[in-house]
């Protein structure tokens, strides 16, 4: 196969070293883009087969720097997203403005593909303002870049991932731990190498204007995930559904911290359940199935948070 040149913005993250690892082995030449090189690139270089990554120092808003890179390359794949918002970085800049500008590049220089990540459930959740800039920022591409494809995974997880990992770390800590809405919010998780395999295949196969829900095989309540979670690290905790309201003031209080445990953004969000909502193909519908299990998958790496480490003799079924 003939090398092809791909772009990625926001390569550092979970996603990105996922998928830098399955694109450079697939013999495609990648370029990712990271704003500290003396941070991200010694990690990244590890990730990627020798001569087949180049990684780039660049403000994501240097237009000229920007369309340079893009002229260089055949496959943009845009991954940058944030899950709450400070002085420099926000939902309207990062979800709405950057993809506007770049698919309006990519339309100029007749790039092959753009592959865009947004959300899963931003359709419904008009409320959150997480939502509605990475619905805007959606809109603004597919007008620019008419063969671009939009996928939207629900909550990705591995060892990389914010979501399990922080969980079992404040279950691991506190001995009592609130259930916002009951615990009943539906989520379906994605392993993050069955979304890598999904966004290769996309590649592979030449998918475009399309959006895509992407998904994983079972279909879970945030009250399960945290049960399945306590089990997995051998932990007993008591799980309290706790009222709106005072759900409201302790996101006041965690917002005041530099990386926030949960916002009132994010508290938002959780009203709504994060399965496929039926207007669109998933997955499955293109034939790339996702099938990884969330307690196979986290039993894994749960070992790092239980008494005896990597030593501790396993009690649970899988």
């Amino acid at each position: 196969m003939k090398a092809k040149n791909i772009l990625i913005f926001g390569g550092s993250g979970q996603i990105g070293r996922h998928l830098i690892r399955k694109l450079t082995k697939s013999n495609y030449e990648v370029t990712a883009v990271t704003r500290n090189i003396h941070q991200k690139a010694y990690f990244l270089k590890t990730q990627a087969n020798a001569g087949y990554l180049n990684v780039i120092e660049a403000n994501i808003f240097d237009e000229e720097k920007i369309k340079n890179l893009i002229r260089k390359n055949e496959i943009v794949i845009n991954l940058i997203g944030i899950l709450y918002e400070n002085r420099s970085n926000t939902f309207h800049n990062l979800h709405n403005i950057f993809p506007t500008y770049i698919s309006k590049i990519c339309r100029d220089f007749n790039i092959k593909q753009l592959i865009h990540v947004s959300a899963l459930g931003v359709e419904q959740a008009g409320d959150s303002n997480y939502a509605k800039s990475k619905l805007e920022g959606e809109a603004n591409i597919k007008n620019n870049f008419k063969d671009s494809t939009i996928l939207r995974p629900s909550v990705v997880y591995s060892v990389d991932d914010n979501f399990t990992t922080n969980f079992m770390t404040l279950l691991n800590r506190l001995p009592i731990f609130p259930l916002y809405y009951n615990g009943k919010t539906k989520f379906t998780p994605i392993h993050c190498s069955d979304l890598t395999e999904i966004i290769y295949q996309v590649i592979s196969k030449k998918i475009k204007s399309t959006t895509i829900e992407c998904v994983g095989p079972e279909t879970i309540s945030l009250k399960d995930i945290l049960e399945r979670l306590l089990y997995l690290i051998d932990k007993k905790r008591i799980l309290i559904p706790m009222p709106l309201f005072l759900a409201k003031i302790s996101a006041v209080f965690f917002e005041l911290f530099p990386k926030p445990l949960l916002t009132n953004d994010q508290l938002r969000l959780l009203k709504y359940d994060n399965v496929p909502s039926g207007k669109y193909k998933t997955n499955f519908d293109i034939n790339v199935p996702s099938t990884r299990k969330f307690n196979l998958e986290v039993s894994k790496y749960c070992y790092m948070w239980k008494e005896s480490g990597q030593f501790s003799k396993k009690k649970y079924d899988l």
